[in-house]
């Protein structure tokens, strides 16, 4: 028996990727309004107009739950400024 081995690599390929998409800021909070004022339908919706590879309902209104139900991030606390180290000094007379 002889195996196609470009075709197991080209199907197992594909079963491993997983689509992800990004949501930015505005998007979420696009979508969190939407969620707010006029429901779960609506936000599916939003969420599919602006992410057109989205085409189960089903799965629209999953995420517009999710997004709905984030809140922001707070801004992080700003970094202590750190001191330049002190280089060693050379021995007197050298």
């Amino acid at each position: 028996m002889s195996l196609d081995c470009a075709a197991l690599a080209g199907n197992a390929a594909r079963s491993h990727i997983v689509p992800m998409f990004m949501v930015s800021e505005d998007d979420a909070a696009a979508i969190r309004a939407v969620f707010d004022q006029d429901g779960e339908l609506s936000a599916a919706i939003e969420l599919r107009r602006r992410f057109p590879g989205i085409t189960d309902n089903a799965q629209a209104r999953r995420c517009a739950r999710t997004i709905a139900s984030w809140t922001p991030t707070p801004d992080l606390p700003p970094r202590p400024r750190s001191r330049p180290r002190k280089r060693p000094q050379p021995p007197p007379g050298s």
